[in-house]
């Protein structure tokens, strides 16, 4: 049977009408109709064009059952991942390269999702994660990183890196229509959809990300599978989303570097808000579990000299090296994933001074003796308070992470410094015997905020590692 279209005109006509001594004015209307046939592929034989708009050609199905419809751009195919969802108002670009991410799909809560483009200085790793971006209500983006051979360049003066890239991001963001066509920001080098275009990240939008993430926060973290394979059926993918798990799973090893190599960049000087002194070079070993761009900065901005190992690499060749400190940084997953490196921190603690920050501080707990549990969503986002119980100051902070340390797991000695205050999460540690300290939050906060990261009298985050390895050298 032959389709048609409905061809539909509107006329009207103005009439008098009296109602006893009064009289009024009424517009009568006539609708006109009539059909025109569209050819086999569908479209119209006369005087009709293609359809300006984009009609729903991907799907988020989550191992709820819910069914999200969306469009698409970027890449196509189909990817499982665990979704959360993010609070952070700026930075996507920034959460979209962060190597924690790793192995999920990541949902933006804020609507001005690409509207300031990107460019090359703001990202947090030289590596493209599998990322999904959902955007809110109107325009929802799902972006994933592409495989090994579609990498970004090598990380510019440090040794060349190889990366094994066997896992998936997904970033969930709100973004409004105009977002792909206009951007508005003095540093931007290219729109985020042409951004993702060129390293083959899939991308969906026009979905209510506000429902999912009160779904989210209602169940907890959910599996989800994208797909823009019309051949997959709803059941198939449901069924991959509920045979698919990333607890137990070694996600480290993916994003971390495969040989060692000096990091020589500081924070650039505009950007620079710690003008202190930084007084006497330290060397310090940061361990790459999938470490922040700006982790690396911040250290040099205070006079360290940084040189970045695998996650694999051995303790005793670290000792070696006789640092003055040891960071081991942020990543992705489960820490009970990764026995190797709880073995790793086990051999340098006490030995020198260590600083561990997200994945580093809950390798850190277990390393103690401690336990480590999964949240039921995690914390993601900029803005979440944290109380530092040394001093009674509390910080906003930028947070990601699942996993949490349980603090009545952990042996006499080691003190709770900080607790974030919408949970009472534990979300700082330090062990004064064993020379160490750790955040469950970013100090770097790249982009913001910095609260961590500035003091006036207190001594923070980064500072206090200086002074911790300041300590040590006095002794000896």
């Amino acid at each position: 049977m032959a389709a048609t279209s409905m061809d539909c005109s509107i006329g009207s006509q103005l009439f008098t009408t009296c109602f006893g001594s009064k009289s009024s004015k009424v517009r009568a209307f006539s609708v006109r109709c009539s059909s025109v046939p569209f050819s086999a592929d569908g479209a119209a034989a006369v005087g009709l064009v293609e359809r300006p708009w984009k009609v729903a050609d991907a799907r988020l199905v989550l191992e709820d059952g819910s069914i999200w419809r969306a469009k698409s751009f970027g890449a196509s195919g189909t990817q499982v991942g665990e979704v959360v969802f993010n609070t952070s108002l700026t930075g996507y670009q920034e959460i979209l390269t962060d190597p924690s991410y790793a192995g999920q799909f990541v949902l933006m809560t804020n609507p001005h999702i690409g509207n300031t483009g990107v460019n090359f200085d703001d990202e947090e790793s030289r590596q493209c994660f599998l990322a999904v971006n959902v955007v809110e209500f109107f325009i929802g983006l799902i972006t994933f990183y592409p495989a090994p051979s579609d990498l970004m360049l090598p990380l510019v003066d440090v040794a060349p890196r190889t990366y094994d890239i066997s896992f998936l991001i997904c970033f969930v963001c709100r973004l409004s229509t105009m977002i792909f066509a206009s951007v508005s920001n003095w540093r931007c080098t290219e729109t985020l959809g042409d951004y993702l275009a060129e390293r083959n990240i899939m991308g969906i939008y026009d979905v209510d990300t506000r429902a999912i993430t009160r779904r989210l926060r209602q169940d907890g973290s959910l599996i989800g599978v994208l797909s823009t394979e019309e051949t997959k059926t709803d059941k198939e993918l449901l069924e991959m989303s509920r045979t698919w798990d990333i607890v137990g799973v070694d996600l480290i090893s993916g994003v971390s570097c495969k040989v060692p190599y000096v990091w020589v960049d500081k924070t650039e000087s505009e950007w620079e808000f710690n003008s202190k002194g930084r007084g006497e070079a330290f060397h310090v070993i940061a361990y790459d579990f999938g470490i922040k761009h700006n982790i690396l900065r911040r250290l040099a901005s205070y006079g360290c000299k940084i040189t970045v190992v695998p996650s694999t690499w051995p303790a005793s060749e670290i000792l070696k090296m006789k640092p003055d400190g040891v960071i081991f940084s942020n990543g992705p997953g489960d820490p009970s994933a990764v026995p190797y490196a709880v073995e790793t921190v086990k051999e340098i603690i006490g030995k020198v001074p260590v600083f561990g920050i997200c994945m580093g501080h809950q390798l850190l707990g277990q390393a103690l003796g401690g336990t480590t549990f999964k949240m039921k969503f995690g914390h993601h986002g900029g803005n979440h308070p944290v109380r530092n119980l040394q001093s009674g100051r509390v910080e906003i902070s930028a947070q990601n992470h699942n996993y949490a340390v349980d603090p009545a797991s952990l042996p006499k000695g080691v003190q709770v410094t900080h607790v974030n205050l919408n949970d009472g999460s534990c979300a700082g540690l330090a062990f004064p015997e064993r020379k160490l300290m750790s955040l469950q939050y970013h100090p770097e906060a790249s982009p913001g905020p910095h609260d961590s990261d500035i003091g006036n009298d207190t001594l923070l985050a980064f500072a206090e590692f200086i002074q911790l390895m300041i300590q040590e050298k006095e002794k000896a």
